[in-house]
C-alpha cells in the first residue's frame, strides 16, 4: 500500500491540530477520574439526596468492583460516542472538500488511504482507552485496594475493542454513503440495536456487549472461563475486519 506511513503520519498530526485528539483524551481522563469516585461515593450522594424517605432499604458498601463496572459503564457510553464523532467524517468529510480526490492523484493506493484512516482511529482509541484505565485504577487503588493490575490490563483491551467496533461500523457508513450525518445515524443506529441485541441470551456474548461481562470479571480478579472471553473477541474481530473490509471495497469502487 503506497504511501501508507506517510499518510498516517498526516491522520495523527491532523487530529492533534484539529483538536480532536486532546478533546477525545481529556473526555476518557474525566472518565478515569469520576469512575471510581462515583462508585466510592453514590451510597453517600443517594443519603444525601433521598433523606429519610428511604430509611428501610439497606445501600451496601462500596468495594473495586463497584469501580471496575462503573469504569466499564463509563468508558462503554462515552467511549462508544466518541468513537462514533471519530469515525462519521474520516471519508465523507475528505470526499466532501475534494481532499480524498487530490491525494489520491498523487503516488497514494486507496487501500493506503483506508488503511491509514483506520490505523489512526484506533491509535487514538488506544491511546485514551489507555489513559482512562490507567486513571480509574490508580483512584481505585487509593479509594479501596490495589487492584490486579493484569485484569485492568484485560479490561482496556476488552473496550478497545468494543469502541473499534462502534468507530468501524460508523466508518463503514462514512465510506459508503459519503455523508456524515449519515454515517453518524448508522453507527448510533448500530450501537443502539446490537446493545438491545446484546440482552438476548446465546447472542449477546456474540456481539461486542458480550465483553462487558469478561472484562469486569477480570478486572475484579474473578475466575473466567475461556471461552467466554474468546467468543466475544473473536466475534467483534471479525464484525470489525467485515466493516473495514466492505469499506476498502466500496472505496476501491467509487468515483471522486
Amino acid at each position: 500500500m503506497t504511501g501508507g506511513a506517510i499518510l498516517l503520519r498526516k491522520e495523527l498530526l491532523e487530529s492533534w491540530r484539529t483538536m480532536r485528539l486532546p478533546i477525545v483524551a481529556g473526555l476518557f481522563l474525566l472518565v478515569g477520574l469520576t469512575s471510581p469516585l462515583l462508585a466510592k461515593f453514590l451510597p453517600e450522594i443517594i443519603k444525601a439526596a433521598t433523606g429519610d424517605q428511604l430509611p428501610s432499604i439497606p445501600i451496601p458498601t462500596p468495594v473495586a468492583a463497584d469501580a471496575v463496572t462503573q469504569t466499564w459503564k463509563n468508558l462503554a457510553q462515552f467511549g462508544a460516542f466518541a468513537a462514533i464523532v471519530l469515525a462519521m467524517g474520516a471519508v465523507a468529510t475528505e470526499r466532501d472538500r475534494g481532499t480524498a480526490a487530490f491525494v489520491l492523484s498523487k503516488t497514494v493506493s486507496r487501500g493506503a488511504f483506508i488503511a491509514a484512516k483506520v490505523v489512526a482511529i484506533g491509535a487514538i482509541l488506544g491511546l485514551c482507552t489507555a489513559l482512562a484505565v490507567a486513571v480509574a485504577w490508580i483512584y481505585t487503588a487509593i479509594l479501596f485496594e490495589p487492584p490486579t493490575v493484569t485484569g485492568w490490563i484485560a479490561l482496556a483491551f476488552l473496550a478497545w475493542l468494543g469502541l473499534c467496533a462502534w468507530a468501524a461500523l460508523t466508518f463503514l457508513g462514512s465510506t459508503v454513503t459519503g455523508s456524515t450525518a449519515a454515517a453518524a445515524g448508522i453507527g448510533f443506529g448500530a450501537l443502539l440495536l446490537l446493545s438491545i441485541g446484546s440482552a438476548i441470551p446465546n447472542v449477546g456474548r456474540l456481539l461486542p456487549g458480550g465483553l462487558a461481562g469478561p472484562a469486569v470479571a477480570l478486572a475484579s480478579g474473578l475466575p473466567v472461563d475461556a471461552g467466554d472471553v474468546i467468543i466475544p473477541v473473536v466475534s467483534t474481530m471479525v464484525l470489525i475486519a467485515a466493516a473495514i473490509g466492505v469499506a476498502a471495497w466500496s472505496f476501491g469502487r467509487q468515483e471522486l
